[in-house]
Parts: structure tokens; C-alpha cells; sequence
């Protein structure tokens, strides 16, 4: 609950801010002089890629967040059997195992958004984050394409 409560604040910051920048865009713009309109135009650009940016993550983490609810319905939520060490960060070792029982799941079944699920899980465990999205944005895409066979 704690994340949902970061997010929102910060994007609403943003929004904002992307409002703030927006309106001394236009008004650069306004003024009509060569360099101020180029400067109004650079002002203008910067909170559009942002508003982009910020519509890219909420959309994934919407879609992932509804895929995390069907596969909790389906009892199909992949287990915490990680071992941690005595601050509470996950085992490297046990990551890697739990990993390597993901991969070998996702290459037996690749059509299959469930696995592709677990394994962004298991590659978030692992710390490799890149990865992880990817594994996610699969499993969304398999979801999204249709029924896949369970």
C-alpha cells in the first residue's frame, strides 16, 4: 500500500510540474521572438515525453497489477520459498534456484502468460529489473493475445 501511495503522490508532483513547465512553454511561445519560441517549443517537449513516460508505467503496472489478481484467483501466484539473510534481503543462492525452476517452467510452456509471470517475479528476486519488465511486458502480451492453455 505503501508503493500505490509513493506513486500517486509522485506522479500527481509531476503532473503538476509538467502543468507549471507546460504554461511557461506557452508563454515563452508567446512572446514570439526566434529564441523564445524555440525555447517554448524545448519547454513544451519536456513535459509531453514525461506525461508519455508517466502513461507508459501506470498503464504496465495497471496491466501487471490486473494479472497478479486473475493469477491469485486461479491459486496460481508463485509461493515465497526464498531463504533471507538476518536483514531480510533475499539469498542470492536461493534466487537463483527459484530462477532456474522458473526458466525451465517458461521454456516448457512459452505460450503460456503464467509462467512468463512467475519468472518476472523470479527475475525481480534475482535483482535483474530490466529482465524482470521484459519477462512482464511477455506476460501481458501473451494475456492480451488471447487464452493460453493452462
Amino acid at each position: 500500500m505503501g508503493a500505490k501511495i509513493t506513486y500517486f503522490v509522485t506522479a500527481a508532483f509531476l503532473a503538476v510540474w509538467f502543468v507549471l513547465v507546460g504554461g511557461r512553454g506557452v508563454a515563452l511561445i508567446q512572446q514570439g521572438t526566434a529564441i523564445t519560441v524555440t525555447l517554448g517549443i524545448a519547454a513544451l517537449v519536456l513535459p509531453g515525453i514525461g506525461v508519455w513516460f508517466l502513461w507508459m508505467n501506470t498503464r504496465f503496472v495497471t496491466r501487471a497489477n490486473r494479472l497478479a489478481a486473475e493469477l491469485e484467483a486461479e491459486g496460481g501466484l508463485p509461493v515465497d520459498e526464498l531463504r533471507r539473510t538476518p536483514d531480510g534481503r533475499i539469498d542470492r543462492d536461493s534466487a537463483d534456484e527459484v530462477f532456474a525452476r522458473r526458466r525451465a517452467e517458461t521454456e516448457d510452456a512459452p505460450d503460456d502468460w503464467r509462467c512468463w509471470f512467475r519468472l518476472a517475479v523470479a527475475y525481480r528476486d534475482a535483482r535483474d529489473t530490466p529482465r524482470a519488465r521484459k519477462a512482464m511486458q511477455r506476460a501481458i502480451a501473451l494475456h492480451d493475445s488471447g487464452p493460453a492453455a493452462s
